[in-house]
This record gives C-alpha cells, sequence and structure tokens, in this order.
C-alpha cells in the first residue's frame, strides 16, 4: 500500500499533498537552516517531482543563495508564518518538505546530515545519520 504525506502550514492556510515516495530525507546545519529556524538545523523530505505534489494556498517565497551558491526558495505562510516548503533554482522539479510541516512528522526517516561542518555541540543528531561536511552528493 502507497503511503501519502500530506501536510501544511500551521494556520491550515497552505495545504500539500503527494502518494510519490520521498527520494532524499535529511537534517541541514547550514547557516540558513540555522537563521530561518531559530535552532541548529532543519529537516526535510525531498521529492522528485514538484508537479506530483498537490498544493492549495497561496505562499510567499523567499529567495536565498545557499552555500553552494544556488538560490532557494522558501515558501512559507503569508497568515502565520510557518515553513511549508522549498524549492531549487538549479533543480526547478525537486521540491522539499519541512518534516514539521506533515499531519504526521513521525514519517520522517533522516537518512543523512547535510553541512555537518556547521553544526554547533548543542545540536545534537543521531550519531547513526550519515554525516556530510557539505550537501550530500
Amino acid at each position: 500500500m502507497a503511503t501519502s504525506y500530506a501536510g501544511g502550514c500551521a494556520c491550515g492556510a497552505i495545504r500539500f499533498e503527494t502518494g510519490e515516495q520521498p527520494i532524499f530525507q535529511n537534517h541541514c546545519q547550514c547557516l540558513d537552516c540555522q537563521n530561518r529556524s531559530g535552532t541548529g538545523h532543519s529537516s526535510y523530505l525531498t521529492f522528485l517531482r514538484r508537479s506530483d505534489m498537490m498544493i492549495t494556498g497561496e505562499a510567499s517565497e523567499w529567495r536565498v543563495t545557499a552555500d553552494s551558491g544556488h538560490d532557494k526558495l522558501h515558501a512559507f505562510c503569508p497568515t502565520c508564518g510557518a515553513p511549508v516548503y522549498l524549492t531549487f533554482t538549479a533543480m526547478p522539479d525537486l521540491i522539499a518538505v519541512h518534516a514539521t510541516a506533515l499531519d504526521d512528522p513521525g514519517q520522517f526517516n533522516p537518512q543523512a546530515l547535510t553541512y555537518s561542518m556547521r553544526g554547533h555541540p548543542w545540536d545534537l543528531i543521531d550519531p547513526a545519520v550519515q554525516r556530510f561536511e557539505r550537501m550530500a552528493g
């Protein structure tokens, strides 16, 4: 039986859903994720085709240049401010949703920690999760 991934922002104005499986699930400790989350990392599920993700509601976007030098577009709710998903200018078909935006965050199963070189000793990540100093390649 296929698993559905559904979620949205804190107030419910933006919703997403897909029956596709994520191609990558990671924690990220890059400076952008730290600044935006207000803590040591953010956690994502990345899906291969944005076109397979049903999104309802109007998100606001914030463009950020990542450590890689490529731009990311962070989508968030203009009402509650909750981050919901992000897209990548270098790979426009991909979409990554925030693990905490899932209706069931327990669906998140991290495969890697990216940008571990930016991590802080107080941001403890399961040591069994594979670590990459930068983006996994």
